[in-house]
């Protein structure tokens, strides 16, 4: 005779409960949260940078120009202004 009164046991999982999807629900929203504060954050460096960058190439443009106009002006007055390229380093 076969003994119907235990229960059988499954081999498939239980699907998860509401409150697990909830909570499952609420991590994953909190995550992308964060993930969308911290890119609008990268966002704003990255846009900062830019700006610098930029600003720091225009500075750099100018003084190589100013370099240049010293160096001719130098070279018109018949004095000879060493070059960078032909100093010593100091150890020598």
């Amino acid at each position: 005779m076969k003994d119907d009164t235990h229960p059988r046991k499954s081999n498939t999982v239980a699907p998860p409960s509401r409150m697990d999807l909830e909570a499952r629900l609420d991590a994953l929203e909190s995550r992308v949260a964060f993930q969308d504060d911290w890119l609008e954050t990268l966002d704003r460096l990255i846009t900062e940078q830019a700006g610098e960058l930029e600003r720091l190439t225009r500075v750099n443009t100018l003084m190589r120009e100013r370099l240049s106009e010293q160096r001719q002006a130098i070279d018109e007055l018949g004095g000879e202004m060493p070059r960078p390229e032909d100093e010593l380093p100091p150890h020598y």
